[in-house]
């Protein structure tokens, strides 16, 4: 029986980090369509927001990996 929670633990955190893969992938297709971040008029303050989107991804990554370890 404890075989199957560590399993079932196992999946969860894998479920965490695709959550946070998603997330990722959303904010970037928002970026992409809204605000037009990869467009021809690009200026800075769009390339510092996606710049600080992926380091908040890489944060996240982190902090879930992090968990997953302690427990």
């Amino acid at each position: 029986m404890e075989f199957l929670w560590k399993k079932r633990e196992k999946w969860s955190k894998v479920i965490k980090i695709k959550h946070v893969v998603i997330l990722y992938v959303l904010g970037i297709l928002f970026g992409a369509v809204f605000l037009d971040i990869w467009g021809a008029e690009t200026n800075i303050k769009k390339g510092l927001l996606a710049m600080f989107w992926t380091a908040l991804f890489l944060v996240a990554l982190i902090f879930v990996e992090k968990n997953k370890e302690e427990n």
